[in-house]
């Protein structure tokens, strides 16, 4: 099954993609049936395309009516049911419902440790994401602050140049920015385009996103510099 994590690339053709597992669902269902693991797999494909495609809120109901599939047919442990609960949290912030993707994916963190233990990868990455829909629900500081720990079991776990490392350092200075410092911000993203490139080369998604940040984190740093100081109260 693929896994949509923080980490979620879009291809070049979500439309078609969605299109496409559309069209192999029906087939899944006559051949395998609808409790078939494979077509399981291709409802959780589809749903994770049609957001990609841009409909966060058709994503969300699909995840959620596939989740509830997922739990009778392989229980409330089985790592296909945790995933679709990601998925589901995913895009319900997506959808518009910040605070509530921030709850499941607080939720999923507990049952992550439960099964897998804190360094599991799936374990870090729900760490991930419930740092960064804290953000997105109002608590920049308290996002920053989650990842900058989760940051250094990445370090620890997966090493400094795996990609989920480099995608926290990236949210990382995107927190820090907002919750006040946007130097800080942008000198990180100036560290991390510098590994991007040497990792990944210049023409990755990923390096041109860390390219796209650092330019806006350099000018809100202007733009803060060129703020006058208030004045100090007698």
């Amino acid at each position: 099954m693929a896994s949509t994590h923080p980490d979620r690339q879009g291809a070049g053709d979500p439309t078609g993609a969605a299109n496409a597992f559309e069209q192999l669902l029906k087939d899944r269902l006559r051949v395998r049936g609808p409790d078939h693991p494979e077509t399981l797999a291709t409802r959780h494909n589809l749903a994770s395309w049609r957001g990609e495609a841009g409909d966060p809120t058709g994503a969300a109901n699909a995840f959620e009516q596939l989740l509830t599939d997922q739990l009778r047919v392989s229980g409330t442990y089985h790592p296909t049911t945790l995933l679709a609960r990601d998925n589901l949290a995913h895009w319900r912030g997506k959808a518009g419902d910040p605070t509530g993707a921030a709850n499941a994916f607080e939720q999923l963190l507990t049952d992550y440790l439960r099964v897998f233990g804190p360094d599991h990868p799936d374990t870090l990455h729900a760490r991930h994401g419930l740092a960064d829909w804290r953000g997105e629900a109002g608590d920049p500081t308290g996002a920053a602050n989650a990842l900058e720990q989760l940051l250094t079991d990445y370090l620890r776990v997966l090493g400094p140049d795996h990609p989920r490392t480099l995608q926290a350092r990236h949210s990382l200075a995107r927190w820090r920015g907002e919750a006040g410092d946007p130097t800080g911000a942008a000198n990180a993203l100036e560290q991390l385009l510098t590994d991007h490139l040497r990792v990944l080369g210049p023409d990755h998604p990923r390096t041109l996103q860390a390219r796209h940040s650092l330019a806006q984190w350099q000018r809100r740093a202007r733009e803060a510099s060129a703020q006058p100081a208030e004045p100090q109260r007698p």
